[in-house]
């Protein structure tokens, strides 16, 4: 379009404060606003990287060095940098690990680009040599990979050291050790062996957080863990084999509709508090009548009910999470009723042990379920502080992801980088193969794969280039080993990382490598971009084309 026709458009069709980028101006646009999103987060990859501080408007801080959590607290408003925050996203949901790396990848595979239409390639031909290393990558990746192991004391060592790979850049060797069993015992005690595989259900895993300890203080409880108190001071704090009912209805008197009594006579207001008292008795007895011995209620309890379950020995909880209540039904059994008038014996459950326990300095209530039917656990987190706390409980998730991932899928490679460097090596012999321009694309995806091995001695503060050319030449070695060596970020050298113990599932290198390039030729096909100037009064909405 001529710079005529561009005017006219901008004036005449678009609307006020429209603006308008075309060709190659747009794309070029785009590619260096993900770039910057991969390089904010850039310098927290590996054991070695650093911590981001996020402050948000309210003056809530957040200390974290996880990909995701950094890019979901940066307010993003530019549209190719909020695609680059989607990845990330999609990276966490599927295989539980490896955000940041999707990120940091996605912006080289951009920069690549970048520096290939400047040499004359059109985006089409970079997009269909990215496409040649993509498919070929996968398949190379599916060669290397190692099935894991059948036998359970071995796979359960090797889910170790997938945990502890995870937590390598979040906590200290000691603590990692603890939480790397924590999280291994946890997934599991929750996981399904089918002739398939395993089935993993996450959302069966609960954290329960409580500053103020050691993180080594830190436990798995084969039950659930609900931060609540006994209603009443007079009930039981302690209750085995126990019949349990889990009502979503309040136990108190409460109308949808306003509604006044107007009353001309003392003797009507009694007979109205004497017509509640008894409604609000019947609720207490029809509990007691069933043999109830635990009630869990989504909503309120009036103190009169509360007094009446105590007297039959009644353990009662309040205002209990739909999410805990939905555990609850795994642990117990039970189901969640609406009404109570339409409780029957069928809808309730039995709990092996309910208690109240001293946590720190508060109580809460343990729910311990049968063991061998049990199907959800609590990992309770302790740490020094509310911040170190949040910031275990993002590691835990990692590691929990990359466990069960390994689980579902069943195979691994290692990390470190050597992965990385391997597929460089595999794609360049590819692209001898290919023909044209999309050679140099398929050229460009291999190097573009070793910025996760360069960044690794960089934020190690290791001499990146020598590193890159030592694992270049030991790749190059004729030996089965040779493709498991990475960067050992602490003896600052190569070494064999599958023999060190840093273990990542294959599905989490397979989903870094088709997400970043989705992304990538997304960016790359948008050649024109109409926008909207941001309102002052907005974060939504547009853009503002100008730097």
């Amino acid at each position: 379009m001529s710079d005529k026709n561009q005017n006219l458009f901008q004036n005449v069709i678009l609307p006020q404060g429209y603006q308008r980028l075309i060709g190659k101006e747009a794309i070029v646009w785009n590619i260096r606003a993900a770039r910057l999103v991969a390089e904010a987060v850039r310098s927290t990859l590996g054991p070695k990287g650093m911590d981001k501080m996020l402050v948000n408007e309210l003056g809530d801080v957040i200390i974290t060095n996880d990909g995701v959590t950094i890019l979901k607290e940066m307010e993003l408003v530019h549209p190719a940098a909020k695609l680059m925050v989607e990845i990330a996203k999609t990276q966490e949901q599927e295989v539980g690990d490896g955000t940041t790396s999707v990120v940091v990848f996605a912006g080289e595979l951009l920069k690549k680009a970048e520096d290939l239409m400047i040499e004359g390639l059109h985006p089409t031909q970079i997009i269909e040599g990215y496409q040649i290393a993509k498919e070929e990558a996968l398949k190379v990746l599916g060669e290397l990979a190692e099935e894991a192991p059948s036998n359970e004391n071995e796979l359960r060592e090797l889910l170790l050291k997938c945990a502890n790979t995870a937590l390598y850049s979040k906590v200290t060797e000691r603590e990692r050790k603890k939480l790397a069993e924590l999280a291994v015992d946890a997934v599991l005690r929750i996981a399904e062996k089918t002739d398939e595989g395993y089935n993993i259900d996450k959302d069966r895993i609960k954290f329960e957080k409580k500053p103020g300890a050691s993180i080594l203080e830190s436990e798995v409880v084969d039950g659930l863990v609900i931060d609540k108190e006994i209603v009443h001071p007079n009930m039981p704090k302690k209750a085995e084999n126990a019949k349990v009912l889990l009502l979503a209805s309040p136990l108190e008197i409460k109308s949808e509709i306003d509604m006044k009594y107007q009353i001309t006579d003392p003797t009507q207001l009694k007979a109205v508090l004497e017509e509640e008292k008894k409604l609000l008795k019947d609720m207490a007895d029809k509990i007691a009548q069933l043999g109830v011995k635990v009630v869990f209620c989504q909503k309120g309890i009036d103190d009169l009910v509360q007094s009446y379950l105590a007297k039959n020995g009644i353990i009662a909880v309040r205002r209990v999470k739909k999410s805990d209540m939905e555990k609850l039904s795994h642990v117990t059994g039970a189901k969640i009723v609406n009404n109570l008038d339409e409780v029957s014996e069928d809808d309730l459950g039995t709990v092996r042990l309910i208690e109240q326990r001293k946590v720190g300095n508060d109580n809460m209530i343990f729910v311990l379920g049968e063991s061998d039917k049990t199907k959800v656990v609590t990992i309770l987190l302790k740490g020094g502080s509310e911040k170190v706390v949040d910031e275990v409980e993002r590691a835990m998730e990692d590691a929990i992801g990359v466990i069960s991932t390994i689980l579902k899928y069943g195979k691994y490679v290692a990390g470190g980088g050597s992965i990385e460097v391997e597929l460089a090596k595999r794609l360049r012999q590819a692209a001898d193969k290919v023909s044209g321009k999309e050679q140099l694309a398929v050229y460009a995806f291999a190097e573009a794969l070793e910025v996760i091995p360069r960044t690794l001695a960089e934020n190690a503060g290791l001499d990146a280039l020598d590193i890159l050319v030592k694992l270049r030449s030991k790749h190059e070695e004729d030996s089965p080993d040779a493709r498991w060596y990475g960067i050992d970020v602490f003896k600052e050298d190569i070494a064999n990382m599958k023999e060190q113990g840093i273990i990542e599932p294959l599905r989490v290198k397979e989903q870094v490598i088709k997400s970043a390039y989705e992304i990538a030729q997304m960016i790359l096909r948008i050649d024109d971009v109409i926008a909207a100037s941001l309102k002052s009064s907005s974060k939504e909405g547009g853009a503002d084309f100008e730097e």
